[in-house]
């Protein structure tokens, strides 16, 4: 069964106001300076809306930088005052306030409950104006970004801003679009119907569709709405236009259903991460900020995010960037590994929560699914909270109500445009067949799954589920030094220290991420504790790219196969993208913006197309991985022994295979002791690499490589002496390195230079190798050189 969306448009930008059904809506902002104080008022001070009760507090002096060493703990009384904000004001301009009106006070979310009292109308000889003397606002709750990857203080504000709303009747005379292509910038005039359902529904012949990044662009149009309020008015906005399907269907000699996304009649596979809150004190997210972390995704060949349900309804601009860069959108309700109350009045809060967000971003082409919830349906079949089994049908029964008779009833009310999934992981339609709570929701046969395992050795693939949909899955590493040193001092860096027990809130995670490194890798050995502690930083950056790197690897490979009923994978969405302070988690972006080595590994396998190679039983395989519509075949394969620069052996693919667009498929097998055998090689001197090309014999995507054995017991590695020079070439810098031997996994440093390699992390088989740097602040080639540091790995041992 398939649930199709339909063709719907975008409001963004406006002229006079915002169509909302037949309403036009009036604003005015309440942002500015407000005065926030605590319970017994020993603590008054001003406040700047949008904001939040730390940031004025830091702001003023009253305390320091929350996230330096420990004084998340320190200033966790905060959390335990209630503070209120003040703002008093007069209304000089027009508002207009009749009975046929609504007055709102908007800018609040989840993150905070606002009660208000003071509202005062006044009338004048003019009735249309209104008068509000003093707005008073009580932070009733909170809300904690405690999970096991950020710090454990909860968070309060108005950090979205405040502002009143009006609604006035509107009256539509006449629709009408003017393309505005991101390419052409067209203005050719499309004259449509006047009547906003006919337009609705020839305008789908009419215009060119929103694509995901990577398939098509992103064309937009500025639709004129002629209306009538108190005279004519005319409203300019600017829309988009695609449909949505999520694909549920009986797989032909198979069980289960499939589980993938149509965009505009496309399977779409979708290639990315999953999104946590940029900051604890959310108004320090700033539109750079954004901007910033979502060019990283762009940049790192990535189409989705995963708006995880544990943090926040982000503000408008992350939607709207995400509109105009072609980044799908995996939208989660904010509920999330907890058991929530099924009172009346919690009942009534949800549906009003729920039909705020679903009216404020429902008309963001972005965003393909609502999910109503993260992990609870597992938390509640796998027994998360152990609860009796006497008790459990009582628990089922809420999880119903709350999510199925409420959120999902609200959502398919307000928004027909989109599909709707009770939870993540789970599966799907069968899960609904279940009662909405299946026996297993991580059964790889239906819907999406969630799978972290940090004892396997993460290069053996077989320990992966072979999922319709990977929504979740990772391994941790260390930020840098230069991102650690902003919150730490001298006497903190070492792996073994009071702040990096602190800083790390996953049971166990410090001695994980070296318990897997361990199975590949050397670990730093060096007697210098310092040296010690940066080279471990690093092995554990190497540990988390390559084993995300498998992970990812085996589902894009498994997206046009079943192997005992399953398989064809169309999601990879890694956890995840970015970090919310300085500290180890699963991100791929450290607090700051600066990529790990797993995000500079996303940009090869996330590429358009991709070679994987791997072994299983006594073969090794490799296949072409494709998202686009053009035929590829192998190149040669290359073996490379590790004690010299260049191939010891090339083999010629004889017999090339064409793989259409959109598929994976196996291009070539060989058993790999004869391989090895024939090249004079054995498992420890050699690896492998290889990649594809075009028709044309041209190569398309990165080259790949096939490691036959761990890096610990790989034999000759050498040295390499890498020497760099460095120059400037426009707005980017040439960095040129020169080698001695063959280095695995190249790492380049500039310190607290902001901005990103053209590649890094590497392999370099070669003597020499050109990459770009392109900072993201102004810098110069004395700076870059002085704080360029490389690390191979090599040097660590």
């Amino acid at each position: 069964m398939a649930l199709s969306g339909a063709i719907f448009y975008l409001l963004v930008s406006l002229n006079v106001g915002v169509l909302s059904g037949n309403r036009l809506k009036s604003s005015l902002s309440l942002d500015g300076k407000w005065r926030l104080q605590n319970s017994n008022g020993s603590l008054s001070l001003g406040a700047q809306v949008p904001g939040c009760v730390h940031s004025a507090l830091l702001q003023q002096g009253v305390i320091q930088d929350p996230y330096y060493r420990f004084n998340d703990v320190f200033y966790q009384w905060i959390a335990l005052e209630n503070w209120t904000y003040t703002t008093i004001f007069s209304l000089n301009s027009p508002f207009r306030y009749t009975n046929k009106q609504l007055l709102i006070f908007d800018g609040i979310d989840t993150v905070s409950t606002i009660s208000l009292n003071g509202i005062t109308l006044g009338q004048t000889d003019n009735m249309f104006q209104s008068y509000v003397f003093c707005v008073w606002c009580s932070l009733q709750e909170q809300c904690s970004f405690s999970w096991d990857w950020g710090p454990s203080f909860p968070t309060m504000g108005l950090w979205k801003g405040v502002r009143l709303e009006a609604f006035d009747l509107f009256q539509i005379i006449q629709v009408s679009a003017v393309p505005l292509y991101s390419r052409s910038h067209s203005n050719i005039k499309n004259g449509l119907s006047k009547d906003q359902l006919q337009f609705m529904d020839r305008v789908e012949s009419k215009v060119k569709l929103w694509w995901p990044r990577g398939h098509g662009d992103q064309p937009l149009y500025w639709i004129s709405i002629r209306g009538y309020q108190r005279g004519e008015e005319i409203l300019n906005e600017i829309v988009y236009f695609r449909t949505v399907e999520l694909v549920q269907e009986p797989i032909p000699g198979n069980p289960g259903l499939s589980f993938y996304f149509q965009i505009n009649g496309k399977a779409i596979f979708l290639k990315g991460s999953n999104w946590i809150p940029a900051h604890s004190f959310l108004d320090q997210v700033t539109e750079k900020t954004l901007r910033n972390l979502l060019q990283s995704v762009a940049d790192a060949n990535m189409n989705a995010l995963r708006v995880w349900g544990g943090g926040v309804y982000e503000q408008d601009l992350f939607y709207i960037l995400c509109d105009q860069m072609g980044i799908m959108v995996w939208q989660d309700f904010m509920f999330a590994c907890a058991l929530y109350p099924t009172e009346q009045d919690f009942i009534e809060s949800v549906k009003e929560e729920v039909i705020q967000q679903v009216g404020r971003l429902k008309s963001h082409p972005s965003i393909i699914v609502w999910s109503g919830n993260n992990e609870n349906e597992a938390a509640l079949a796998t027994d998360w909270f152990d609860i009796p089994m006497t008790e459990r049908p009582k628990y089922v029964k809420d999880y119903v109500t709350l999510y199925v008779n409420n959120i999902r009833a609200v959502v398919l009310e307000e928004d027909q445009s989109r599909p709707f999934l009770v939870s993540s992981p789970t599966n799907g339609v069968e899960s609904e067949q279940e009662g909405w709570v299946a026996e297993d929701p991580y059964d790889p046969l239906y819907g999406d799954t969630h799978f972290y395992s940090y004892t396997h050795d993460c290069s053996d693939w077989r320990s992966f589920p072979r999922t319709r949909f990977a929504s979740e899955y990772g391994f941790q590493s260390w930020p840098s030094l230069s991102t650690l040193k902003q919150v730490s001092i001298e006497y903190d860096r070492k792996y073994d220290s009071a702040f990096s027990s602190h800083r790390q809130h996953h049971d166990d995670g410090n001695q994980q991420m070296l318990q897997q490194a361990a199975l590949h890798y050397h670990l730093p050995n060096s007697t210098d504790g310092f040296k010690r502690y940066t080279d471990t930083l690093y092995i554990t950056q190497v540990m988390q790219a390559q084993c995300v790197k498998a992970q990812t690897e085996f589902y894009r490979r498994s997206r046009s196969e079943v192997i005992e009923g399953k398989g064809l994978t169309m999601g990879a969405l890694y956890w995840q993208l970015n970090d919310i302070w300085q500290a180890p988690s699963w991100s791929s972006i450290e607090f700051g913006g600066k990529w790990k080595m797993l995000h500079y590994f996303a940009q090869n396998f996330f590429a358009p197309v991709l070679p994987v190679g791997f072994e299983d039983e006594d073969d090794f395989f490799i296949y072409a991985v494709s998202d686009l519509s053009e035929d590829l075949r192998l190149a040669s394969i290359y073996l490379y022994s590790w004690s010299k620069m260049h191939p010891v052996c090339s083999i010629l693919n004889k017999q090339p295979r064409l793989i259409p667009g959109g598929s994976a498929f196996s291009i070539y097998q060989q058993p790999t002791e004869p391989l090895l055998d024939g090249c004079g090689c054995t498992r420890e001197s050699c690896f492998l690499t290889f990649h594809l090309e075009d028709s044309r014999g041209q190569q398309v995507g990165p080259t790949n490589y096939h490691f036959l054995s761990p890096l610990k017991d790989a034999q000759g590695i050498l040295q390499p002496n890498i020497t760099a020079k460095v120059w400037k070439h426009n707005e980017a810098f040439i960095v040129f390195l020169q080698s001695d031997a063959i280095a695995p996994f190249v790492w380049l440093d500039v310190g607290t230079v902001l901005g990103r390699f053209s590649a890094n992390g590497f392999l370099m088989a070669t003597s020499n190798i050109t990459v770009s740097f392109y900072p993201w602040r102004p810098t110069n080639i004395t700076e870059l050189s002085q704080s360029l540091l490389i690390t191979t790995l090599r040097d660590v041992y």
